[in-house]
């Protein structure tokens, strides 16, 4: 399954009103999904300090011409101008509401820059086996893509995501040109393979079961041949057993076409489909979290899921996975991991009640955007 055909699918709902204005459909999802704050401001009113910014970075970016690194180096925000705008998006007064403001157009600034370093100048992403630019071995292919980059982000300057800078329309173009797009795919997440789960969530009465749902932890194969890898096909296996004792009314499969580097085949996805034509597991009692590239954010994004389902969130779910990764999970060291990568705990890990499982109370802090992490934010 590819991800281009997915993305398409998942602005679709979008497109009319796009089409009409010629506006690039997937480039503006990915604007609002990366950067729902700061691609929203308006920047004609915006505070005069704040313009006069924004005019000064104009200036140095028309000194570049046609210098496609140029353009990368230029569009980087330093911490006085990340500043200037945080101010900006809390201008309303000092409540919690807009503290909030401040901080998530704080943290999606360092995530453009993030986008901007590694897709635009070639340096090591977090994670360089599995992310960073489809060249990352070809310092000329980055450099090429870069180029087109830029030339897509100048015939974008009018359209909405880059309104406020033109850096939002270059780091969404490094994202495209590069095929990673991984963000928008299968929004939105109460449709599509997830649409019968959601529906059957509405009417259910939750306190019947002991777990809001069983959070099924993916692994990849070793090659791009292989749709479903051998610990994959045994979390499939005991997750059925699971669900068919009547632990929870949910299967929650989580993982996103990660391992190895350039698969095609989404772990979500390929575990729904074992459980559903090899164990009989009903489609509406299977949600699918198709963007989780680490364990830290299995466990966010799966919570993130669970409050959309409106499950009661002072109830555990119940995480499966193979016992080395449940070690892994239980290790005081995934908690640090969480804290460093994440910036909060997902949610509070419980006791081990087999050695494939072990009990998960999710956090509402989950649903923080991170735009750190271009790919599942």
């Amino acid at each position: 399954m590819r991800l281009a055909l997915l993305v398409c699918m998942a602005v679709a709902a979008i497109q009319p009103a796009l089409a009409r204005t010629g506006e690039d459909q997937v480039i503006a999802a990915l604007g609002k999904r990366l950067f729902p704050v700061v691609a929203a401001m308006d920047r004609a009113g915006a505070p005069s300090e704040v313009r006069s910014m924004l005019e000064q970075r104009d200036r140095r970016l028309a000194t570049c011409a046609d210098d496609a690194p140029c353009k990368v180096n230029v569009s980087l925000w330093s911490n006085s101008e990340i500043e200037l705008v945080s101010a900006m998006a809390a201008a309303d007064g000092p409540s919690a509401e807009n503290r909030d403001r401040a901080n998530a157009a704080h943290r999606e600034l360092l995530g453009l820059n993030t986008i901007l370093d590694v897709y635009g100048r070639g340096s090591a992403p977090r994670y360089p086996r599995i992310d960073g630019p489809i060249g990352e071995q070809d310092r000329v292919r980055i450099a090429e893509d870069c180029v087109v980059a830029a030339a897509i982000a100048e015939a974008g300057r009018d359209e909405a995501p880059a309104g406020f800078d033109f850096s939002i329309g270059l780091a969404l173009a490094l994202l495209d040109v590069n095929e990673r797009l991984d963000a928008i795919a299968f929004q939105p997440l109460d449709g599509g393979l997830n649409s019968d789960a959601f529906q059957h969530a509405r009417g259910l009465d939750w306190s019947r079961y002991r777990y809001t749902s069983i959070i099924v932890l993916g692994a990849g194969p070793k090659d791009l041949l292989t749709p479903l890898s051998a610990r994959g096909k045994l979390h499939v296996k005991i997750a059925a057993q699971r669900y068919f004792s009547g632990l929870a009314p949910f299967i929650i499969v989580s993982g996103a076409a990660v391992h190895p580097r350039g698969t095609r085949f989404v772990e979500a996805v390929e575990m729904r489909r074992a459980l559903i034509e090899r164990y009989a597991v009903p489609a509406h009692a299977i949600v699918i979290e198709p963007h989780a590239r680490h364990t830290t954010t299995n466990l966010r994004n799966s919570a993130r899921l669970l409050m959309s389902m409106k499950a009661p969130m002072d109830r555990d779910a119940l995480v499966l996975s193979d016992p080395p990764h449940i070690d892994a999970v239980q290790s005081a060291e995934f908690v640090e991991r969480n804290q460093r990568e994440l910036g909060y705990q997902p949610g509070r890990v419980g006791a081990r009640t087999s050695p494939f499982d072990i009990v998960f109370r999710p956090s509402a802090a989950s649903a923080k955007v991170d735009p750190l992490d271009p790919l599942d934010p």
